[in-house]
């Protein structure tokens, strides 16, 4: 099961936002009452932790084990992780806590504990850059939690740079929302300022946040925090279990009262905010395009901007489509996933390939929506870890349609086309979301693939001068360009 679908079916059954942190920590299990005095300190932990599952399983939504205090412990420690992650029911999602931050040994890492350890989720660092997360993000079914903000106050000076009104944490946030939907990219938070949440609330609405350090002594204002990063449906919310609670001998009863109050919180801003945004048209067509609301709808988030841009082949064009913006408006992005599954559906291929950076995300979508296994080449190869030219597992032989946003020059496609087929790998088909025309698909097709698009610029121009979007000076612009 996807994790997305096993998060939302873990929240609805235990009616819970709540996470268990799974930490053999000496110190918090020190607190705790064992009966056996000559247990080693392996079996004391595993004897505690097992004890915090039982008590546990039937009121959160999810454990989230910290994968270093496991290694601190050496090989037995990584082999009490194993027995650990057996005791979890199948259906509570488990998310590693390992802020992995090393370019190396990503492909490997994600390998391992996706496929091996059968982890739902993983918290990444962000400071690498796409390049480090790809590799655990080419797994559709699984989850990524993204640092944004932490608590560490060492981490102010970099966290508020340049100033508090600007500063680098949102950044974060705006940016990682381009790597992948929000079925699959989270953010994690560590602050107990429900300021911090709100602003990140509102550069990521449709995103879930995983919530870190929000305790303290004075137990921090809950229901502020709750306001600030609880959705309209109220979800969209992680919240951490304290850990003193969970060295009690009642822990179920303890944990059982904080799931009420955190419940009583979210039904008040249910009843608040009980109003849903969608977007509806407000011009009629006599003659409309079968992607009518979808143009308008581009248009209407920003996707199409004028002005004097340098496109990546070089050429300066007066206007600029930016499609980075979808997958952050859950309305529009499952639209542009439903016309691209129109065309698939129609075509025969073993895999999804993704062209990085910016089809990425629809890639994925795709990948879930359709229930086929998705890949993608690396841009470059790098000189470090495993040298991998296609990301994802694959079979030579197979035949994998290549999904794209844009077509321009059909460069980039072309390329992570042969990139694909020197891995033994069989290309015929291209699909696009946007064709800039100019007998690009033609040059495709001298290439030896077929190119698909959803739309043409020619579609997109005569749809916004219909309905009055643009201007005659605008429309002549993108005439013009085509």
């Amino acid at each position: 099961m996807e994790f997305f679908n096993k998060l939302n079916d873990a929240i609805a059954l235990n009616q819970s936002l709540l996470v268990v942190a799974l930490d053999p920590n000496p110190e918090i299990m020190g607190n705790w009452k064992q009966d056996d005095a000559t247990a080693t300190i392996i079996e004391r932990l595993e004897t505690w932790l097992s004890f915090v599952i039982t008590e546990t399983q039937e009121l959160v939504c999810a454990y989230r084990p910290t994968l270093g205090f496991y290694e601190a412990l050496g090989s037995a420690g990584l082999d009490l992780l194993t027995r650990i992650l057996g005791k979890i029911p199948a259906h509570i999602p488990l998310i590693l806590d390992a802020k992995h931050g090393d370019l190396n040994t990503s492909t490997v890492f994600a390998k391992a504990i996706f496929e091996d350890w059968k982890v739902d989720a993983v918290t990444l660092n962000p400071f690498a850059g796409l390049d480090q997360s790809a590799p655990f993000l080419v797994y559709p079914d699984r989850g990524v939690f993204i640092l944004c903000h932490t608590s560490n106050p060492g981490a102010i000076a970099l966290q508020n740079y340049p100033t508090a009104e600007s500063p680098f944490y949102l950044q974060v946030v705006k940016e990682v929302q381009t790597w992948g939907t929000p079925e699959q990219l989270y953010l994690e938070v560590g602050t107990n300022d429900a300021e911090v949440i709100k602003k990140i609330r509102l550069a990521a609405p449709e995103r879930t946040i995983l919530l870190r350090s929000i305790w303290s002594e004075n137990k921090a204002n809950l229901k502020d925090i709750l306001r600030a990063g609880l959705n309209k449906l109220g979800i969209g919310l992680l919240v951490p279990v304290p850990q003193d609670l969970l060295i009690e001998d009642n822990i179920f009863d303890q944990v059982s009262l904080l799931k009420n109050e955190i419940n009583q919180i979210r039904d008040q801003v249910i009843e608040i905010d009980s109003s849903c945004d969608l977007w509806t048209p407000d011009v009629c067509f006599l003659e409309s395009h079968p992607h009518q609301s979808l143009i308008l709808q581009l248009y209407d988030i920003g996707c199409l901007l004028f002005g004097e841009y340098v496109q990546a082949s070089g050429a300066t064009f007066s206007y600029y489509i930016d499609l980075r913006k979808i997958i952050s408006n859950p309305q529009i992005f499952h639209q542009v996933l439903q016309a691209y599954a129109e065309i698939l559906r129609t075509l025969s291929f073993d895999r999804i390939a993704g062209i990085p950076y910016g089809s990425l995300p629809t890639a994925t979508g795709l990948s879930l929506l359709l229930h086929y296994p998705m890949i993608y080449p690396r841009k470059e190869v790098k000189a470090h870890g495993t040298r991998r030219l296609i990301e994802g597992h694959y079979e030579a032989g197979e035949t994998v349609v290549i999904v794209d946003d844009i077509l321009i020059t059909g460069k980039s496609a072309i390329e992570g086309a042969g990139k694909l087929e020197s891995s033994g790998l069989k290309i015929k088909d291209i699909v696009v979301l946007i064709d800039h025309e100019e007998g690009v698909k033609e040059r495709i097709k001298a290439e030896g693939y077929n190119a698909y698009s959803v739309l043409t610029i020619s579609e997109i121009t005569e749809t916004l001068y219909s309905s009055g979007r643009i201007n005659q000076e605008q429309y002549n612009h993108l005439k013009e360009a085509k």
